[in-house]
């Protein structure tokens, strides 16, 4: 009896006892990196949900009101002012009146039509080259002329105003003199129309 239990003493002795180790790991990250990524994370989530709502806002505007791009067209000009000084500079006021501009839309502003009257006024430093090409599209009596115009248009939807938005005019012109005091016939007259923010 006394043997058996020094036997049991001397294997133990040679082989210790199984343990069973896990390594050591951190399974909290930090809070502040936690704390970040789930305020990135809610950001990400509210912009993403805005986006989603003006989206589906603009499209059931754009199926109900059909929206079309209002037209313009010049239908008058005429040269108050085209002077050349001594240094060559050249000075002119165009007065373009008979604007028209035209809301095609039926739900929205009610296909209204705006008549405008604008003044523009010029100055160029070294007008000989211009002087010389006008010179010579003024015998063949078709002049380009660009012109371009900010316009600030309200939209209304039904009863509803909306905040003004500015627009950016682009119109060919194509004329036949540039002679002061003189009524100038328009031959040629396209307008494109750009949202500009």
């Amino acid at each position: 009896m006394i043997r058996w239990q020094s036997d049991q003493v001397q294997s133990a002795e040679r082989y210790p006892p199984f343990r069973r180790t896990i390594p050591m790991s951190n399974l909290k990250p930090p809070k502040t990196r936690s704390c970040l990524c789930r305020c990135l994370c809610w950001i990400l989530s509210l912009l993403t949900l805005l986006l989603l709502i003006v989206g589906i806002i603009a499209a059931i505007i754009y199926f109900v009101f059909q929206p079309k791009i209002p037209k313009y067209s010049i239908d008058g000009l005429k040269i108050t002012e085209f002077n050349l000084s001594n240094d060559m500079s050249l000075s002119a006021t165009f007065n373009v009146n008979n604007i028209t501009a035209r809301n095609p839309n039926k739900k929205i502003g009610h296909r209204n039509t705006t008549v405008l009257d604008v003044a523009l006024t010029g100055q160029t430093q070294n007008a000989t080259d211009l002087l010389q090409s006008l010179q010579a599209q003024q015998q063949t009596g078709s002049i380009p002329l660009r012109l371009r115009a900010r316009v600030p248009v309200r939209i209304k939807l039904g009863s509803l105003k909306l905040m003004k938005w500015k627009f950016l005019v682009r119109c060919n012109l194509v004329v036949d003199s540039l002679t002061a005091n003189n009524v100038i016939r328009i031959s040629s007259s396209k307008c494109k129309f750009r949202f500009r923010l």
